[in-house]
């Protein structure tokens, strides 16, 4: 039955409820099957999550008249996104994990895949792999790449190795054996000896976190998966407690990094989908907002950090070089993910004068304890969110934050940190935060868009986030856009984007593959067991809608290559010589688009056959429009732009409408952002409320 449905049998309203945890705020969008929606944002809680999530709730539902205990207790779904996991890898903060691995290949997430920083350094050392070496165990066993075995699986020593791990207090285990992809009866093996010697300490198999070729991500995504675990099953764990508690009876779905949802369970069962999973949400809406365009620049920038990521003719570039942490030196599970690029410059990244005398911005961030100066709440810190404040971007007094923000604490964290030491004043102090922060995003920009062949300056801006809109014409300005997006549910950009995802997860099968010699007994048995697959987990959803898609895809290269290329299948393949001849002119294609050149002579190298299967859930919500554009100011400010002060009419975004013209310069008090409008730039509203910046001409 739909969410539609049921509020039609109950003859009551239902809701559905999507929340992004970020490092700063918590961001809600609640959707009523009336077809209303509602938007919130609060303080993020660390301690307990769901505080900061029931205050956004409260928020959301109270902007409208609704009340916040109905809405938690009469939600059809929960779709929950955070960066819970992804910080905790970056910060080390995860369970004491135990490696075990094949005898010989104790080092393989020290050296990872090779790669260095800097090609020329010879001398540089390798950084610590993700478990330490002390805490890595031969097993002595081999298969070959045929699946055979080559030496048994000494299990009288796999026994006393996981006796030994209880007096060093592991937490989890992870199992990397070389070629289990082939034939992994060791690996089960291990994992059976684990339940019996180790009852309750939980363990990933690499065969099940990453079943890959390469030894060194699949490796690597089981000792992620495997030390999340422990975490990640008290996080959402007591968030689903506290949700049941309030009397929450519905689904909780939660954001993986494939920018899609699923079951609580699911990710529970593999937590290293939970990875980047709330900047995984922005992009949707970048690509909804402008399904014509054919590049747009998604740019969500919250408390903590900013987001870029790309969206080329309404489809989310997806990557499986998503390093955690810098290339080469960081940790990789090889994994698809939403290819998003994050640097430290949100909101409440914090300005600091280096050694040099310089001005810097971040990445350290104040987050939500103590805060921006501003917030009132410890913090002495000078931040953008300060600058934005000194310069007036920011209402003090009409903030709808939770809490009213402090102008004079703003103000002389400004001064005693950075305008003290650079002989300037405040304002212009404040102004030159805003400019290197600036820089900083605009550069991240066009690093993740000219690495990808695109220029930004002929791409769609879309800014978003909680701060996004207050800095999107200065970075429009410095990557000479002439027209900047600004969503109309920007401050909550990846909650919306939660809100309208699928749910999705992929299949793939190691069987490996060649055009030229077309294996079909191998094609037969990976696209057979794929389609099983993707039938079932198809029918787990079917209550929420029918209209599940599943695609086909190959990930295959040309012989000698060190990469492989992603390709799409237009149709289901048949295991026949057919299969090899559409893969082939389907990777030649791929391979040009990507690369500018293919070798239509080459045979094509099968690495692994694949399925994504996609279930849509049914939009039934749209933001309410304003009845009439009345374009009305509340108060008329004294702003700060590029160091001179103009008399600023603020508008409240309630009171605007499809169509509405706003010349700058002007402010637009909204909800949940603050949208600035410079001088040189004017602002109209288009027939979904979407706001686009556009620079006047000169």
């Amino acid at each position: 039955m739909t969410e539609t449905q049921t509020s039609a049998a109950g003859g009551e309203t239902r809701y559905r409820i999507a929340v992004d945890t970020g490092g700063t705020f918590t961001d809600v969008v609640v959707g009523a099957s009336t077809g209303k929606i509602a938007v919130g944002k609060a303080l993020t809680t660390y301690d307990r999550v769901f505080t900061g999530f029931e205050a956004s709730v409260r928020r959301a539902a109270e902007s409208v008249g609704w009340s916040g205990d109905e809405v938690l207790r009469n939600a059809d779904v929960i779709v929950y996104g955070t960066t819970h996991a992804t910080n905790a890898v970056l910060t080390g903060k995860v369970a004491k994990t135990a490696l075990l691995i094949t005898s010989g290949f104790a080092d393989t997430l020290l050296l990872r895949e090779g790669g260095r920083r800097d090609a020329f350094d010879s001398k540089a050392a390798y950084p610590a792999g993700y478990i330490p070496r002390h805490l890595t165990f031969e097993v002595e066993e081999r298969i070959s790449a045929q699946g055979e075995i080559l030496v048994d699986l000494n299990e009288d020593a796999v026994r006393e190795t996981l006796r030994s791990l209880a007096d060093q207090g592991i937490e989890a285990i992870a199992v990397g054996l070389l070629w289990s992809i082939i034939n992994d009866s060791h690996e089960r093996r291990l994992g059976e000896l684990i339940e019996e010697i180790l009852p309750g300490v939980p363990y990933t198999l690499s065969n099940e976190a990453n079943p890959t070729i390469r030894e060194y991500r699949r490796t690597s995504a089981a000792a992620i998966d495997a030390s999340l675990k422990p975490l990640m099953a008290d996080h959402l764990g007591n968030l689903k407690a506290d949700l049941l508690e309030f009397g929450f009876q519905g689904d909780l779905m939660v954001v993986t990094s494939e920018g899609a949802v699923l079951d609580v369970a699911d990710v529970l069962d593999r937590p290293v989908l939970l990875l980047n999973s709330g900047p995984s949400m922005a992009p949707l809406v970048g690509a909804s907002a402008a399904p014509e365009r054919e590049t747009v620049v998604v740019c969500d920038m919250g408390g903590t950090t900013f987001d870029v990521s790309l969206v080329e003719k309404g489809v989310v570039r997806h990557t499986r070089e998503a390093w955690l942490g810098e290339p080469f030196v960081g940790h990789l599970t090889g994994l698809s993910s939403v290819a998003v690029s994050s640097i430290g410059a949100g909101g409440g990244s914090i300005a600091w004068i280096d050694g040099g005398g310089l001005l810097r911005v971040g990445p350290q961030s104040a987050r939500s304890t103590p805060g921006p100066a501003a917030y009132g709440r410890g913090g002495d810190k000078p931040t953008v969110t300060d600058a934005c404040v000194a310069l007036g971007y920011l209402d003090t007094e009409g903030f709808e934050g939770g809490f009213t923000l402090d102008g004079d604490a703003a103000v002389a964290a400004i001064e005693a940190n950075i305008a003290s030491t650079l002989n300037m004043t405040a304002q212009e102090a404040a102004q030159a935060i805003i400019d290197v922060s600036a820089n900083h995003m605009a550069t991240a920009i066009r690093q993740a868009s000219l690495e990808q062949g695109v220029d930004p300056r002929g791409a769609l801006i879309v800014a978003g986030g909680g701060a996004g809109a207050m800095v999107a014409a200065a970075i429009g300005m410095l990557l000479e856009a002439e027209t900047v997006l600004v969503p109309a549910t920007a401050g909550v950009l990846a909650a919306y984007g939660a809100h309208r995802a699928p749910i999705a997860t992929e299949f793939v099968s190691p069987l490996s593959n060649d055009t030229q010699n077309f294996n079909t007994a191998t094609a037969e048995v990976a696209i057979t067991e794929l389609a099983a697959k993707a039938k079932a987990f198809t029918a787990r959803f079917s209550h929420i809608s029918s209209q599940a898609e599943t695609k086909f895809f190959v990930d295959a290269r040309y012989p000698g290559q060190a990469w492989d290329l992603r390709v799409y299948l237009d149709t289901v393949p048949e295991a026949s010589d057919e299969a090899a001849h559409l893969i082939e002119s389907a990777f030649h294609a791929e391979h040009d688009r990507r690369n500018g050149t293919h070798d239509p002579a080459s045979r094509v190298e099968i690495i692994t056959w694949g399925a994504r299967v996609e279930i849509p859930r049914p939009e039934q919500y749209q933001l309410d429009d304003a009845d009439t554009a009345v374009e009305e100011t509340h108060r008329v400010d004294d702003v700060i732009f590029g160091g001179t002060s103009f008399k600023t009419p603020r508008y409240r975004g309630v009171t605007l409408g499809p169509g509405s013209r706003i010349a700058g310069p002007a402010v637009i008090d909204q909800p949940t952002t603050t949208i600035v409008i410079p001088p040189e730039w004017d602002a109209q509203l288009d027939d979904r409320s979407n706001i686009y910046l556009t620079r006047k001409e000169a």
